[in-house]
């Protein structure tokens, strides 16, 4: 469809040439002349007049898809409030028309060019190309994505993370170092400092690559795409979002690291052990803390990472005065709960409390780089399930722990 604001202000611009025009004759203008500027003032105002009639052939058709097109509430998916940012009607089932074509045709490169213009409005571009199209995620549906992805955990988005956002997926290398246990010595007059290599700075590396993990193919209906096609973007948006989500946290949690995504808790180093296999005590939460050397633990990155059955059992913990270790935050002004004045973070893929589980993390979680290479992509398949439809959703990133003595772990009996 086309812009009618835009169409109005180019008629307006001909209708002050055709003015112009007109102007130029005057009373002793010779009729010759003045028989060629009407001839040009004609056929100026023939454009007007033409895009006149456009214009009235756009709200016509307007006027028929809003009679036609209007959302049937009854069949709308129930979903969580995560809006996309707003935008006005017109603009909505304009972008709305568009995606539902998109998703029914196969891809970007299957549509006409009006749906292509509103769509290139509306997207967020990833890297690389695909002639069959496919690799651009209109913008509504990806907001609905990433907002789903967040809410399945906090490895892919918590910003006290260290986040690398990449267009390449080739091998992206850290240079790392531990200088905590060298300090600088006594100077005496006339002699030579020590030279035998003891202080030298020693650094290791950390590689970040970029593997790669889909939805598996997400499928409806003709029917359902065409008595739903107002709410489509939501109901994907969450189903991606969820699937995503759900392995992204998973891997930047517990990831093996060899030929695989490493995970915070993987390589952690060892802080306290826990005395009983089932329980915590305040005193091992106070010495996990205080495994970590100050250089970190004072950092404002500084944080406890649990599984919410294990936040469970330490909000029942008091120290020797009988106050509880955890404190109630304030989310309405953006104040987080806290254990001895340290934020918690929960997630569902730490363990829980159980024999030999890693149960507990602490540190500097700005230690730990989460690499993402590009956005979530699309892929819609044109022919596989006609005359339904398929979408997949695809995402690549990968994590590693540049520093192991920045995050220790208390690990159960």
């Amino acid at each position: 469809m086309a812009d009618i604001r835009e169409l109005n202000e180019e008629m307006a611009k001909i209708a002050t040439q055709a003015r112009s025009k007109l102007d130029e004759i005057v009373d002793d203008t010779p009729e010759e002349r003045a028989a060629e500027i009407e001839s040009d003032f004609d056929k100026i105002m023939q454009s007007h007049d033409k895009i006149k009639e456009r214009i009235l052939r756009e709200e016509r058709l307007k006027q028929a898809l809003d009679a036609v097109i209007k959302p049937d509430t009854s069949k709308m998916p129930e979903v969580e409030d995560r809006s996309a940012p707003a935008v006005d009607a017109g603009q909505t089932m304009e972008y709305r028309l568009a995606f539902a074509e998109y998703i029914a045709n196969g891809g970007e490169a299957y549509v006409d060019p009006e749906v292509r213009n509103v769509l290139k409005e509306n997207r967020v571009q990833v890297a690389g190309t695909n002639t069959a199209g496919g690799f651009t995620v209109p913008v509504e549906l990806a907001n609905f994505i990433v907002e789903s992805m967040k809410a399945f955990g906090p490895m892919y988005s918590n910003p006290i993370f260290n986040v690398i956002n990449d267009t390449s997926g080739n091998t992206f290398n850290i240079p790392t170092i531990d200088d905590t246990a060298k300090t600088a010595e006594a100077h005496t007059e006339g002699t030579q400092p020590t030279d035998d290599g003891g202080k030298d700075a020693v650094f290791a590396n950390k590689s970040l690559g970029a593997f790669g993990f889909n939805t598996e193919w997400v499928r409806w209906s003709a029917e359902l795409n065409a008595d739903s096609v107002l709410n489509m973007e939501s109901l994907l948006g969450r189903l991606l979002g969820e699937r995503m989500g759900r392995k992204a946290n998973a891997k930047l949690t517990t990831g093996s690291g060899s030929s695989d995504v490493e995970g915070i808790v993987t390589n952690a180093a060892a802080g306290v052990t826990a005395a009983s296999a089932t329980a915590l005590t305040a005193d091992e939460i106070i010495d996990l803390i205080h495994s970590v050397d100050p250089a970190y633990r004072d950092t404002p990155n500084a944080a406890i990472m649990m599984h919410d059955s294990t936040l469970k059992a330490v909000r029942k913990l008091k120290d020797g005065q009988g106050n509880y270790l955890w404190q109630m935050g304030d989310f309405q002004v953006g104040t987080p709960q806290n254990i001895l004045g340290y934020p918690v973070v929960v997630n569902q893929d730490m363990d829980e409390i159980a024999t030999a589980k890693k149960t507990v993390l602490f540190g500097d979680m700005s230690a730990y780089y989460v690499r993402k290479v590009g956005a979530p992509a699309l892929y819609v398949a044109r022919e596989r399930f006609a005359p339904d439809f398929g979408i997949l959703g695809y995402i690549r990133f990968d994590g590693c722990l540049s520093d192991t003595a920045a995050v220790k772990v208390l690990t159960q009996a």
